[in-house]
């Protein structure tokens, strides 16, 4: 019975013990600098995440290069400085509006126009095909001729 409530004690005495997760900084102001760079930089990997969004080994890697930027006292313009002359424009969620990515910011308009113009072209074509059939006299009449004797049923 000792045994027991001594494994009973152990179990129950976990929580008292847990604590709540550290930050990797033990400066608020770095982690804090760290999420707001991280937003607006993407993982090399994902490519459709940002770096804080990104759980890939690469994006670990370039949040702890960052945060050791923080820390060595570098601006947020030097920072993204840096990872764009390293990595180029694609590391930036956001890129800028050059002439390298004219097509990555006017691409979407342009098809969107580009949809707009097939889909009147096509309706277009459409209504053109489509001709008035007028009916005779003697076409009417038998028609009405079919439709009084009825559907004869089996």
């Amino acid at each position: 019975m000792k045994w027991f409530m001594l494994i009973v004690m152990l179990v129950l005495s976990g929580p008292t013990w847990a604590g709540e997760a550290r930050p990797l900084a033990d400066d608020p102001v770095v982690e804090a600098r760290l999420k707001r760079l991280a937003v607006e930089l993407r993982c090399l990997v994902c490519q459709n995440q940002t770096l804080a969004d990104s759980d890939a080994p690469l994006a670990e890697d370039l949040r702890r290069e960052v945060r050791g930027m923080i820390v060595k006292d570098m601006s947020d313009e030097e920072i993204i400085d840096f990872l764009v002359s390293r990595y180029g424009d694609f590391v930036l969620y956001r890129p800028p509006l050059k002439a390298t990515t004219t097509l990555l910011w006017v691409g979407p308009f342009v098809l969107l126009v580009g949809g707009g113009i097939a889909l009147v072209v096509a309706l277009r074509r459409r209504g053109r095909k489509v001709e008035e059939v007028v009916i005779t006299d003697d076409e009417h009449r038998r028609v009405e001729q079919l439709l009084s004797q009825g559907v004869k049923r089996p």
